[in-house]
C-alpha cells in the first residue's frame, strides 16, 4: 500500500501543477482544448485524493458493523472515481468542445498553449513512468498488461496507470486540435480536439468501471489458485475429501474462504481439530492474503465425473 500511496501522491502532485498551468495558458489563448485539459487534470487530481481516502478508510480494522474490516472501502471509491473521469471529466469535456462549434473563435497567442503542452506532457509522462514502474512490479506473473489488469485486485495499481495514459493522449489530442486551426485557419479544430478528448474519457470510464464493478460486487480466487487451496487440503492425511472452495475477496489484501471437509471416518474430534489447524497453518502460509478459513465437517456427495 505504501508504494501506490506513493504513486498517487506524485500523480497528483503533478496533475495540479499541469491544471494551472493549462488554465492560465486557456485564459491567454482561448483555447477550448486547452481549458478541456485543464478540468481534466483538476479532475484527476480529485480523484487522486479520492483513491487515497479509499485507502485510507480501507485500513480500519473491523468492528462489531463489519466484522471482515472495511477492505471493500477502496473499491467503492474507486467506482466513484471512475463515474467522476465519465460524468465530470468526460461529460465537460464533451459539452465545452460543442459551445466551441457553435460559436467558433480562433486561439490568441498560440505559443501559450504549445510551451504548457510541452511542460505537461514531460510532467504527465513522469507521473506515468512512475506507475508503469509500480504496475510491472506488481506483475510477477509475466502477464501482459491487460491480463495483469483483469486479475488485479487493488485498483490503485492500475486506475493512476489509465488516468496518466489518457492524460498523455489528451495532451496530444490539445496540440493536434491547436495546430490544425493555425494551420487551416478554421477555428472548429478546436473544438473538435476538446470532444476527441471528452470522448477519450468515456472510453477510459467505461475500462475503469468494468474492472472495478466486478471487484465491488465481489470477485473469487483464481481457478488455479483455488485448486491449489484444494490440493493442500486434501493432502493432509485426516482427510478423505473436500469440495471445491468457495472464496470472494473482501479487500485487496484480504479474502474470505468457505470449504466443505469430509474427514477420515474413524478420526475422533480431537484428531480432527488438529487437523483443521494444520490445514489453517497450511493454507495461510502459502497464502497470506487468507485472511478468514472457514471448514465445514460434511458428507459430501460423490463428484460427477468428466
Amino acid at each position: 500500500m505504501k508504494e501506490s500511496k506513493r504513486v498517487i501522491f506524485s500523480a497528483i502532485a503533478a496533475n495540479v501543477l499541469i491544471a494551472i498551468a493549462k488554465f492560465v495558458a486557456a485564459a491567454f489563448t482561448g483555447s477550448s482544448a486547452m481549458l478541456t485539459e485543464g478540468i481534466h487534470s483538476v479532475v484527476d487530481s480529485g480523484d487522486g485524493a479520492l483513491l487515497l481516502l479509499g485507502e485510507r478508510l480501507s485500513q480500519r480494522p473491523a468492528d462489531e458493523q463489519h466484522p471482515y474490516g472495511h477492505g471493500r472501502e477502496i473499491y467503492f471509491w474507486s467506482f466513484v472515481v471512475a463515474i467522476m473521469i465519465f460524468a465530470v471529466g468526460g461529460g465537460i469535456s464533451i459539452y465545452e468542445g460543442i459551445l466551441r462549434l457553435m460559436n467558433p473563435e480562433p486561439i490568441k497567442v498560440p505559443i501559450w498553449n504549445y510551451i504548457v503542452l510541452g511542460a505537461s506532457f514531460l510532467i504527465e509522462g513522469t507521473s506515468f513512468v512512475i506507475a508503469l514502474r509500480h504496475f510491472h512490479a506488481q506483475n510477477e506473473s509475466g502477464l501482459t498488461m491487460f491480463a495483469a489488469i483483469k486479475r488485479s485486485k487493488n485498483p490503485s495499481d492500475f486506475m493512476v496507470l489509465f488516468e496518466d495514459a489518457a492524460a498523455l493522449a489528451g495532451i496530444l489530442l490539445a496540440a493536434l486540435g491547436v495546430s490544425l486551426e493555425l494551420w487551416t485557419g478554421n477555428p472548429m479544430f478546436d473544438g473538435a480536439a476538446s470532444i476527441a478528448i471528452g470522448l477519450l474519457l468515456c472510453a477510459v470510464a467505461a475500462m475503469l468501471v468494468r474492472e472495478t464493478r466486478g471487484l465491488l460486487v465481489g470477485e473469487s480466487l483464481l481457478p488455479e489458485t483455488a485448486a491449489r487451496i484444494r490440493r493442500i487440503v486434501e493432502s493432509d492425511t485426516a482427510v478423505e475429501r473436500c469440495a471445491h472452495p468457495l472464496s470472494t475477496y473482501l479487500g485487496p489484501d484480504t479474502v474470505l474462504i468457505n470449504v466443505a471437509i469430509q474427514f477420515r471416518r474413524s478420526l475422533e474430534t480431537g484428531a480432527i481439530e488438529r487437523a483443521i489447524e494444520r490445514i489453517e497453518t497450511s493454507v495461510r502460509q502459502e497464502f497470506p492474503v487468507v485472511k478468514h478459513l472457514f471448514i465445514a465437517l460434511e458428507s459430501l456427495e460423490p463428484e460427477a465425473s468428466d
